[in-house]
């Protein structure tokens, strides 16, 4: 710490400095939400390499996230350039190199691609073909989920309360999968540990590799992640390796995905002698932000415990406007947009929060009409595009052509009359069944293929003869190894292909395959841009060297990176940003609106217990994104389902009561929350006086009448079948075409409801 010229510790504050200058024990650093976390940890790296003289090869630190890898990475590497030696991946891009580093000991194909669940649900069909589609990708997720665990298919799988025998299909999934030579996204974590555990060699080779093992955000580490933590420290075994783990357990929002909030409250019992620091200066919001925050989360019974301190001051008090359903939801947040806008504000300073997808819609229709520019976030992937999965089954194969759900997915697209049956009795001649073991092997499909023309079709023959071609000609444009080629002309073809990258074979693929002229065809008949999103799957592997290893190393980032981000770097047009609370974590607003806050939307219906203080955690993370300023919102009814529902006030609002300016006034029935007016969002349902209840001589009255035919723009025609004062508001039933019967307040649906005259 004195070698310290560059004074980069300097920046720190107190426990930021000593988190980053700890060593001996195992630490836990608990950094709450806009606390540097990210600064401490890439810190920690430089300060081990350049003040204590660690070996920086000897450093692995592992995250969840590409991005947040390359971030840390890129960060370390300012503040100390040998930092770029360290190991800092995913625990997934970890999983794949250790794989493929150990595959003689571990008995996979160093040519192993992985599967995504769809894939998997496939080959589950393919060992259990009484299960449907639907079923089989249920169980995919159940023994998907069965190896975050660290469960394998003799263990006691009862947690999972499956109706089908998944112990048994689980085992027959895994003898196929390891048949065929892949691996799925469960094996990279949990193969890695089985062999740390049951491998001393591997685990000796590890230990001696590895002496600092650092883990960001460690709180949505699964059961699997933990336990392969442990190995690699060799804790157990007495090893000297410095094991470090950031996060936050006040941040732990992923259980639907294995996530155990367990493991980072466990931490100090699980590494004895661990030290705790906690980060709790907050350099994003103001201070009645995280008092907001605060409020809501300190009932969480299972928590470490910290307290937020703001660096930004005191700032606006959050708002929560009750209003009358999600129409006027939608309006509020637009009108607040459109303000602070017209007064000088961006687009880019607002984001929607809300629990579930479904609920963006009624924000994209109002922002279309309202002609407010908006990014919904999160809600489509590059990678479960058709087209993007066709072309990833062809370069997939080619790496692997034992690889039957590659083969079934792209042997007949383009169309080449080649169908199911001729499909499976490939397969079953690929089948190597051995009874002594009960287990299956795979020859290589297209030898297979050639050995079978006399047993085909003429036009399956032919279709076939087709396929082989495009796998031919394209392994003899990807090249053969370094060496291979002799004289003169070999010479020449080696300097071509050197010159050559992974993005002309991927454009030679998708050229000769006839995926390009399909999508192309598809394109001008639907208006879609498939043979842009291919076109952009090109560019993708512009980096990789034209090889079967640049093929590999390309294949490996997709698997273990599936949300390609396709941002136009050149687009600097301002939106709204709509996104769900569970993907926005990471990220930080200007202005947040969080919406929804009703108990049944959030919290989810009938939570209770640990499920409930993680919907609580979700909140405190979507409270947290704000940096200035905090709106929350409340309906009084909620249309689900295709019918209208009385809804209650959040419980978490009643949590958070005094923290909040409330705007409108909820229903008595709910107890609490009442306030003044604001842009015409006032006390009682509304203000009276900007909406007045009709009375039997207004024209509000007069022009709704039963009998009048109407079109509403989500439903159709339809003819009033009911019109009447509630006491609250005027209201008409109208019954549609289509033998729906909805209710409306007209004077809120202007927009969508229009009377037809003739």
């Amino acid at each position: 710490m004195e070698n310290n010229p560059d004074g980069y510790l300097s920046v720190l504050n107190e426990e930021q400095k000593q988190a980053v200058v700890h060593e001996g024990s195992p630490l836990l650093i608990l950094a709450g939400a806009g606390s540097g976390k990210t600064r401490v940890i890439t810190t920690k790296i430089a300060y081990l390499i350049k003040e204590k003289g660690v070996n920086p090869y000897s450093i692995l630190a592992v995250t969840f996230t590409k991005k947040a890898a390359n971030e840390m990475k890129e960060r370390a590497v300012l503040l100390e350039e040998d930092a770029d030696k360290s190991f800092i991946k995913t625990f997934h891009s970890f999983g794949s190199w250790f794989l493929r580093k150990y595959t003689d000991r571990i008995g996979l194909s160093p040519s192993f691609t992985v599967y995504d669940d769809d894939e998997s649900g496939l080959l589950i069909k393919e060992v259990e073909p009484s299960l449907s589609a639907k079923e089989a990708h249920v169980v995919a997720k159940q023994i998907a989920l069965a190896k975050d665990y660290c469960l394998l298919p003799e263990d006691d799988l009862s947690f999972l309360a499956s109706e089908f025998d998944i112990a048994e299909i689980y085992k027959k999934y895994n003898q196929r999968l390891r048949a065929i030579g892949n691996v799925d996204f469960g094996d990279l974590i949990l193969l890695p540990y089985l062999t740390l555990k049951n491998d001393p060699v591997v685990a000796a080779d590890i230990h001696s590799r590895f002496k600092v093992i650092m883990v960001d955000e460690y709180q949505d580490s699964n059961i699997a992640q933990y336990k392969l933590l442990q190995e690699l420290s060799g804790i157990k075994d007495g090893n000297d390796s410095y094991v470090c783990v950031v996060g936050d357990d006040d941040q732990s929002i992923y259980h639907f995905r294995g996530a155990e909030v367990k493991n980072i409250l466990s931490f100090p019992d699980q590494f004895p002698g661990t030290e705790i620091i906690r980060l709790q200066k907050n350099y994003r919001s103001t201070s009645q932000i995280l008092q907001a925050a605060d409020s809501v989360v300190s009932h969480n019974v299972s928590r470490l415990g910290k307290t937020l301190e703001a660096t930004r001051g005191e700032g606006k008090k959050p708002i929560l406007a009750y209003l009358m359903d999600h129409n006027m939801e939608a309006q509020f947040c637009a009108e607040l947009v459109s303000k602070s806008v017209a007064q000088g504000g961006s687009y880019f300073d607002w984001a929607i929060l809300y629990r579930t997808n479904a609920q963006s819609l009624v924000f994209e229709k109002e922002f279309i009409r309202g002609k407010i520019p908006y990014k919904i976030i999160g809600s489509l992937k590059f990678y479960e595009r058709e087209e993007i999965k066709d072309t990833l089954a062809y370069l997939s194969f080619f790496v692997n052509t034992k690889d039957i759900i590659s083969f079934k997915r792209i042997v007949n697209k383009p169309a080449r009359k080649v169908g199911d049956k001729t499909q499976e009795k490939i397969i079953k001649a690929a089948e190597i069944f051995d009874p002594q073991t009960n287990e299956y092997e795979y020859r290589d499909l297209l030898e297979v293929i050639k050995g079978m023309k006399d047993e085909l079709s003429k036009q399956a023959a032919e279709g076939l003869e087709c396929f082989i071609k495009i796998f031919e000609s394209c392994r003899d444009y990807l090249g053969s190894s370094k060496g291979e080629e002799e004289g003169i002309e070999g010479q020449k073809k080696d300097k071509l292909k050197s010159e050559r990258k992974l993005s002309d074979f991927i454009k030679k693929i998708i050229i000769d395959s006839g995926l390009e002229e399909l999508h192309k065809a598809g394109d001008a008949i639907e208006g879609t841009q498939r043979v842009l999103n291919l076109q952009e799957l090109v560019n993708a592997g512009v980096v990789y060297d034209c090889s079967i290893d640049g093929l590999t190393a390309f294949l490996d980032t997709i698997n273990l990176d599936r949300e390609l981000e396709l941002e136009n770097e050149k687009d600097t047009k301002e939106y709204v940003t709509l996104i769900t609370l569970h993907n926005t974590k990471g990220l930080e607003y200007n202005k947040v609106i969080i919406t929804g806050l009703e108990n049944g939307v959030f919290p989810r219906e009938e939570k209770t217990g640990a499920d409930l203080e993680e919907e609580r955690r979700l909140f405190y993370v979507g409270i947290t994104r704000a940096k200035d300023e905090l709106y929350v919102t409340s309906v009084g009814q909620r249309l689900m389902y295709g019918m209208w529902k009385m809804m209650q006030p959040s419980i978490f609002l009643k949590e958070a009561e005094g923290c909040f300016d409330v705007i409108g006034k909820k229903s008595s029935a709910s107890g609490f929350g009442s306030g003044g007016g604001y842009g015409g969002y006032g006390g009682g349902a509304y203000k009276k006086s900007s909406y007045g209840n009709p009375d039997s001589g207004s024209e509000e009255y007069s022009k709704w009448q039963k009998g009048v035919k109407v079109y509403h723009d989500d439903y159709g025609y339809g003819i009033i079948t009911s019109a009447k004062d509630n006491g609250e508001e005027f209201v008409i039933t109208v019954q549609f075409e289509t033998g729906n019967s909805k209710r409306f307040l007209p004077k809120y649906q202007s927009r969508a409801l229009t009377i037809i005259k003739d």
